[in-house]
């Protein structure tokens, strides 16, 4: 797909989770390809190191992995004191890090629930938290969490999945509500995204119908149109669904 979205971030600084694969991996080219140098953290360390080298190679950016677990929140405290140290600090985050168990509930193990909360839920939140106090110590940003469907409904098999996602759209809203009392510098996005055509999909749906699944390249332009609004508006929610989508509205 082309590009549909020309946004200028020469001198940006971006962090993108789950950014080496699926919608991560469009989101952190469309970055790169315009003028932002990228942080990727991914847990598919060699995976992630031959993104980025390629990315950085293709789009003439500075693409790089910084390891990091964001289930855990003093690794990710750390891999922030990492960029401090570095004198790296983020204009734009995105937190796109998913994973889903796609199960009955009466099937579902204490583990796997915990893996998918902490992945889709805590993860992000913590990524926020230190995200946020420094994005109002510099006076502005952009925090971008992708959200889903399940945000807004639920179906069967994807008990832990809808609750996660449906609490990071609460946690989105609530930091769009203290970002306009802290620092109007900030903005707050939250995408819903329908089905795509990524591994989070093909993998666990073999014989998933992909003719009624959207380019990942979509939903990344989207989170660039939420990136190119001027300081002082924003879009705070954006809704990026197939035509054929059944799990909306």
């Amino acid at each position: 797909m082309g590009e549909t979205v020309r946004l200028d971030l020469d001198g940006k600084r971006a962090l993108v989770t789950g950014g080496a694969r699926g919608l991560g991996a469009s989101i952190t080219r469309r970055l790169a390809r315009a003028g932002a140098a990228v942080r990727v953290v991914d847990v598919r360390r060699e995976e992630g190191e031959k993104f980025c080298a390629r990315v950085s190679e293709e789009e003439g950016a500075d693409v790089r992995l910084l390891e990091a677990d964001v289930r855990d929140p003093e690794a990710v405290a750390a891999a922030f004191r990492r960029l401090d140290e570095a004198s790296w600090p983020l204009d734009v985050l995105v937190n796109n890090a998913a994973v889903d168990v796609s199960k009955p509930i009466e099937h579902l193990t204490a583990e796997e629930v915990t893996r998918v909360v902490s992945t889709n839920l805590l993860g992000p939140m913590y990524m926020c938290l230190e995200t946020y106090r420094r994005m109002v110590a510099r006076g502005g940003g952009h925090i971008v969490n992708i959200l889903s469907t399940a945000s807004n409904r639920t179906w069967t098999e994807a008990g832990p999945y809808s609750a996660g996602k449906s609490g990071l759209r609460a946690f989105t809203h609530t930091l769009f509500k203290e970002a306009q009392r802290d620092c109007i510098g900030i903005g707050v996005t939250g995408v819903i995204a329908g089905g795509m055509e990524t591994p989070f999909v093909t993998e666990r749906f073999p014989d998933a119908d992909t003719s009624k699944l959207q380019s990942p390249d979509v939903v990344a332009d989207a989170v660039m149109c939420a990136l190119s609004v001027p300081t002082g508006s924003v879009m705070p929610e954006l809704v990026v669904v197939p035509r054929s989508e059944t799990s909306w509205p």
